[in-house]
């Protein structure tokens, strides 16, 4: 394919307009406002409370993936550790520091990928402009999901992306930026590195424009990985040795059927067959023709991640649908400013696929709008008035919904009497015991929650009637110590399919003395 600059193109100058960059901060600005008013009001979400919680316990002088288990590569949890102390010294709760800095990150990325853009000039002069729109997909498309890792990761791979589609078409790429955007990118496939494969997907891309590999970005970014990994076998060897065993043995139970994951992706598939047939349609005219491929083979290649990973959350999809989303913006305006604003049907089915991105979105964050109006009326807000009732000082939930163990714990200071954020692990226990009879015998997932919960003693136990997995059954049947434990909770109140229970007067001591004194008991 001949390079952009081989083509024969009318030029596209555009200059800064006031009255356009003030609207673009404005709308920003708004955007910010209201994404800030409900990650501030409403509860915070169930998997980034968790991972504050066990950076609070990693630096406390617990051990990670043995003391609490956590099957994600620590890289988040040192990330979390750090909003988490500025917290501390602020004397506030971490959630008040958590998310503007993780908004913070995602914009300050944002903001270096429109000023990598504006030296290119032509559609990017305009760099508040270009900010303001990379600055709203950012937060409007995460929805619910503000902060997860995948958001994140996105955030960090954008300014790698530009400079890997400047380098396609022969442009000059500064040593430092390549250096700084390498690194960047490298920690946020850390995040996640299963996106490796992005790095090798857009080499052989590079490969197809005669780009050899060893280029200072790449390198920059698998040096970063190289490094990353040994300092994972150094500080944490029980990430190799136990966490990502335990993931690859259970984590599949919460996996969904190729076609459930499929009807799941249907908008983001069809979106990226919008930007891949508009990319081909303009193939010799498209002016940032090596932007626009590099955004839609990195979509691709990340929606390709998602269905290995064979979950149907929507945080698995978000980079693919961030970068989907901005391919199809990048294509619209070189449309409008190519054929000076003549309305054709690619253009109206290019913005339609944005604009059904955008109403998805806002659908999704619609209940956290109500959560944050009404926090009061949440379950996690029912569940820790129970636990300030009762005044409770030890709790755990049996569900596999993160949210009920966190934020809740984050926000009363209850103990988590469980090494595990949910009963994810001993669902997927149940899993594998139908295809593999001596699985407990590797991973005694029943034996450890047994054990957490008899030694914890929890004042509050929730139990999550809506799932078809009885973990009471289940654990009594694999533990009589836990079945005479549990015999001395009774249930105090029932609501949005949850059963609320307290802890007798009578404690879990003598229960754990006879069950201590049982070899293997402990087990960790």
């Amino acid at each position: 394919m001949p390079s952009i600059q081989s083509r024969t193109l009318r030029p596209v100058n555009l200059t800064p307009r006031p009255v356009v960059s003030a609207i673009s901060l404005f709308l920003l600005l708004s955007v910010l406002g209201i994404v800030l008013f409900i990650a501030m009001r409403s509860p915070l979400k169930d998997d980034i409370a968790w991972l504050l919680y066990v950076a609070r316990r990693w630096l406390a002088g617990r051990e990670l993936y043995i003391d609490v288990v956590e099957v994600n590569p620590p890289l988040i949890v040192w990330i979390s550790a750090v909003p988490l102390e500025i917290a501390r010294w602020l004397n506030v709760g971490p959630q008040f520091v958590a998310m503007p800095v993780f908004i913070t990150a995602v914009l300050g990325c944002a903001w270096w990928t429109a000023s990598l853009l504006r030296a290119q000039g032509g559609l990017f002069a305009d760099r508040l402009t270009v900010f303001a729109v990379i600055g709203c997909a950012l937060l409007i498309l995460p929805a619910a999901d503000l902060g997860q890792r995948e958001h994140l990761l996105v955030a960090a791979f954008l300014p790698y992306l530009v400079l890997f589609a400047r380098s396609l078409d022969g442009r000059s790429v500064s040593v430092v930026e390549s250096v700084i955007a390498g690194v960047l990118a490298g920690l946020g496939c850390a995040l996640k590195p299963r996106y490796g494969a992005v790095f090798a997907v857009l080499e052989c891309l590079a490969l197809t424009r005669g780009l050899r590999p060893w280029r200072v970005m790449p390198f920059a970014a698998g040096t970063t990985l190289v490094g990353y990994a040994g300092l994972v076998a150094i500080l944490c060897p029980a990430y190799v040795r136990r966490a990502v065993p335990l993931a690859l043995a259970l984590y599949g139970a919460t996996d969904v059927p190729f076609l459930s994951l499929l009807w799941d992706s249907a908008l983001l598939i069809s979106g990226q067959a919008v930007a891949i047939g508009l990319l081909w349609l303009r193939r010799r005219s498209l002016t940032e023709y090596s932007l626009m491929l590099t955004l839609v083979v990195f979509a691709a290649t990340s929606t390709a991640i998602c269905f290995v990973d064979g979950k149907d959350w929507y945080y698995h999809r978000l980079p693919a649908t961030v970068i989907t989303v901005l391919a199809l913006l990048l294509w619209s305006v070189t449309e409008v400013v190519q054929r000076r604003w003549t309305i054709r049907w690619p253009l109206v089915l290019a913005a339609f696929a944005v604009a059904v991105f955008c109403f998805s979105s806002i659908q999704r964050l619609e209940p956290e709008v109500v959560e944050a109006v009404e926090p009061q009326k949440t379950t996690v807000d029912r569940l820790e008035q129970i636990i300030h009732d009762e005044h409770a000082r030890t709790y755990i939930a049996f569900s596999e919904w993160i949210a009920l163990g966190f934020p809740v714990v984050n926000n009363t200071g209850v103990t988590w009497a469980s090494r595990f954020d949910s009963m994810w692990a001993l669902k997927g226990e149940v899993w594998r015991a139908h295809f593999d009879p001596a699985a407990d015998k590797e991973w005694p997932i029943a034996r450890w929650v047994s054990h957490d919960f008899i030694a914890g003693c929890p004042d509050i136990a929730v139990v999550d009637t809506r799932e078809t997995t009885k973990y009471i059954s289940v654990l009594s049947a694999a533990d009589p110590a836990f079945a005479r434990a549990w015999s001395r909770y009774r249930p105090i109140a029932s609501f949005d399919g949850l059963v609320v229970y307290r802890r007798g007067r009578a404690g879990c001591l003598d229960v754990w003395v006879a069950a201590e004194s049982k070899p293997g008991f402990d087990a960790r």
